[in-house]
């Protein structure tokens, strides 16, 4: 515990929240998940220990995901989720209130943005600070965003997939795709569902994706055993899956954040364009680590795609970056704020 912070980058992600503390690096990675009280009164788990109660719960018990598609879905679990996790990192007897810069999706509204500052409030912070995610993404993977130079950034979260070509520390061209890991995840179910007729949960879905994943067609084969409920005898089976399956489930999934990339690379003035092709693509997030999606965007695009050396905390990385040097950074790098 850090009893005496007062600063901390947060990544409030679909899928994971990720806590950064200057000197200390990033402190504390949990999954976005809270196990309560179906009266909603007693939380019970947060994180890893809650992310395992996953269709595991009895009645009395729900697991939940407070975060849908990048935004918060259930302010009041986000915000007792928000507050056990700054309590764990700060010390639940802390003398300050933190200061916290946090990611959002670019494309969010006002509304899911206001929503993320007064959770972020509730949950004891003193000042918020709201950064958009391909920026921060950008800061954290070590991209000097205040040339006058063209930067693409493709975020890939759970909920969401940002997209954005960045300069002078601003951004030029956007778009934010609510389709990132989770449906990666969707996907993959509904073809076990389609193909085989076995329902599995999203734990195993997500063990399929990482385990073997892939969106290039030529990468090696690999293969995991699985085991789901039959849909038409209602028992349980046992199935082996091949990652050449998974790569025909995710193909037309992967192709709608590439095409996603190709419609920013189309705004994008034919100067900073230029830049583009010398300096890569950066792609960031859990998504990044999809096996084969850095050579599928390189085949398409036909520009050199780069990944950083661990792309799942440059959110966090940059939001604390920005918070350390707040004071030198432009007024347009911070899209909201609010103060006690």
């Amino acid at each position: 515990m850090f009893g005496l912070t007062r600063g901390m980058g947060i990544d409030l992600g679909t899928a994971s929240v990720l806590i950064y503390i200057k000197g200390k690096g990033v402190v504390l990675r949990e999954p976005s998940v809270i196990a309560v009280e179906s009266n909603y009164r007693k939380v019970l788990a947060v994180g890893e220990e809650a992310r395992l109660m996953i269709g595991r719960t009895p009645g009395n018990i729900i697991a939940i995901r407070p975060m849908r598609d990048g935004v918060i879905a259930d302010y009041q679990v986000t915000e007792a989720m928000l507050k056990h996790l700054i309590s764990n990192v700060c010390g639940r007897r802390r003398l300050f209130k933190p200061d916290v810069a946090i990611g959002v999706p670019s494309g969010g509204t006002s509304v899911e943005r206001r929503a993320v500052l007064e959770a972020a409030t509730a949950a004891g912070a003193r000042r918020i600070y709201l950064i958009e995610e391909p920026v921060a993404a950008a800061i954290g993977a070590g991209l000097d965003i205040m040339e006058p130079s063209g930067n693409m950034v493709v975020d890939i979260g759970g909920g969401t997939s940002d997209i954005a070509v960045i300069s002078l520390g601003g951004i030029v061209a956007s778009e934010s795709l609510r389709v990132a890991g989770d449906t990666f995840d969707e996907v993959i179910a509904r073809y076990v569902k389609r193909v085989y007729n076995l329902a599995i949960g999203e734990r195993t879905s997500e063990d399929i994706k990482i385990e073997i994943g892939t969106a290039f067609p030529d990468m090696e084969e690999k293969s995991l055993e699985i085991r789901g409920r039959d849909m038409v005898t209602g028992l349980p089976r046992t199935l082996k899956l091949s990652s050449n399956e998974i790569y025909e489930a995710l193909s037309e999934t992967v192709q709608v954040i590439i095409n996603g990339v190709k419609s920013v690379l189309e705004q994008t003035p034919p100067e900073l364009a230029a830049d583009i092709i010398d300096k890569g693509i950066i792609i960031t997030g859990g998504g990044a680590l999809l096996r084969g999606f850095d050579l599928m965007l390189m085949k398409e695009t036909g520009i050199p795609v780069h990944i950083p050396e661990n792309p799942t905390y440059s959110v966090v990385l940059g939001a604390g970056k920005v918070l350390d040097n707040i004071s030198e950074m432009p007024r347009e790098i911070i899209v909201a704020m609010k103060a006690m």
